[in-house]
C-alpha cells in the first residue's frame, strides 16, 4: 500500500460524505487487524497511550457510547465520560463553553453524540480538538455504517455489486443515509423500502433504488438492514399503528423462508422485537446482529487510531 492511502484523507470523522473510498478501505482494513487484537487472550495495545478522549454524550445511548469506551480503553487512551442529563447544559450552558470546558482540562479528541444535525460539522469549526460524530439528530452515524461495512465484507467478499436493502423507518435515521453513503462508495446497489410515509422525498437524488414492497425488496437483495421505528423522533402518525406496520414491514421466519435465496439479516438495534423483526429471525444463522456489535469495538478502534495519527 502507498503512503498516500496509509492516512485518512480527513481530521475530523463528522460523516460519511467526507470520506472517499482509500478512506473506507483504510478504515476496514485497520479494522480487520484490531479485531485479531480483539480475540487475544490480552486484548490491549499502547497505540493510543498519551490521547486523553471525552465521550460528550448529548442524547441516550447503551451500545455506542460502551463500544466507544471499551474501543479506547483497548487502545490505551484515558478517558472521560459526559452525560448531558446531569451536566450544566440543563442549566443553559451552550455547547461551545460546555465543550470549551472540557478542553480545558486538555482533552485531545472529542466523541460526541448530539440531537440536533450539524452539531459536529459546526464544532469542528469552532474547537482545536478532533471530533468523532457517534450520530447527531437524523443526519449520520459513520461509525455504525462503517461497522455494517466492516460485517457484510465478513460475510460476503467484496462489496462491489452487492445488493442492500434498507427497510424501515428511512426519514429519520441517521443510519440510513451514513449507510447509502458509504455503500455506494464500495459500489454497492441500494435501495430502500418502507411506507411512503417514512421515505423521504429527496431518496431518489441519492441514486438509490425505492420499494415500497418488502418481499420485492427482500427478493432483490442480498443483505437486509432491518431500521428501528424511531417513535421517539415522530411528531405526528406516519401509519396507523404498530400492529399495521410490522404486518406490512416486519420480517419473520415465515416471510424469510418463502424466499428464493438466502439473505444476510442486519439491524443497527436496539431491536423491537415483533416490531421491525421477529426473535425467531434476529437469533437466526441469517443473522449477523452480534457480529455487528462485536465488530463495533475493531472499528471504532479503527477510527480512533487513525485519526490520532491526523493530529496536529
Amino acid at each position: 500500500m502507498s503512503t498516500k492511502t496509509e492516512q485518512l484523507s480527513t481530521r475530523h470523522l463528522l460523516g460519511i460524505k467526507d470520506l472517499n473510498e482509500n478512506d473506507i478501505q483504510l478504515i476496514l482494513d485497520t479494522a480487520a487487524n484490531f479485531k485479531e487484537v480483539l480475540n487475544r487472550p490480552i486484548k490491549k495495545v499502547p497505540s493510543l497511550r498519551d490521547i486523553t478522549i471525552a465521550n460528550v454524550f448529548f442524547e441516550n445511548s447503551t451500545r455506542t457510547r460502551l463500544s466507544f469506551e471499551l474501543a479506547e480503553k483497548r487502545l490505551s487512551a484515558d478517558t472521560i465520560n459526559f452525560a448531558a442529563s446531569s451536566s450544566s447544559v440543563s442549566k443553559g450552558e451552550t455547547l461551545i463553553d460546555t465543550v470549551n470546558n472540557i478542553l480545558a482540562m486538555k482533552v485531545d479528541m472529542i466523541v460526541m453524540r448530539h440531537p440536533y444535525a450539524g452539531a459536529g460539522i459546526f464544532l469542528s469549526k469552532h474547537v482545536e480538538a478532533q471530533i468523532v460524530n457517534a450520530g447527531d439528530g437524523a443526519h449520520e452515524h459513520p461509525t455504525q455504517a462503517l461497522l455494517d461495512s466492516f460485517s457484510i465484507r465478513e460475510r460476503h467478499g467484496d462489496m462491489a455489486g452487492r445488493k442492500v436493502a434498507i427497510i424501515g423507518d428511512i426519514l429519520h435515521s441517521r443510519v440510513a443515509l451514513s449507510n447509502i453513503l458509504c455503500l455506494q462508495k464500495q459500489g454497492a446497489e441500494v435501495m430502500v423500502c418502507g411506507p411512503t410515509t417514512l421515505i423521504p422525498k429527496y431518496i431518489k437524488s441519492l441514486g438509490v433504488k425505492v420499494e415500497h414492497d418488502l418481499r420485492k425488496a427482500l427478493n432483490w437483495c442480498d443483505v437486509a438492514n432491518m431500521l428501528r421505528i424511531q417513535l421517539e423522533r415522530q411528531d405526528i402518525a406516519y401509519f396507523p399503528s404498530l400492529r399495521e406496520y410490522s404486518m406490512l414491514y416486519g420480517l419473520n421466519k415465515e416471510i424469510l423462508d418463502s424466499l428464493d435465496k438466502e439473505i444476510t439479516i442486519m439491524h443497527p438495534g436496539p431491536i423491537n422485537r415483533g416490531v421491525e423483526i421477529t426473535s425467531d429471525v434476529a437469533d437466526s444463522s441469517h443473522s449477523i446482529i452480534l457480529d455487528q456489535v462485536e465488530n463495533g469495538v475493531a472499528v471504532r478502534m479503527a477510527v480512533l487510531y487513525l485519526l490520532a495519527a491526523k493530529r496536529g
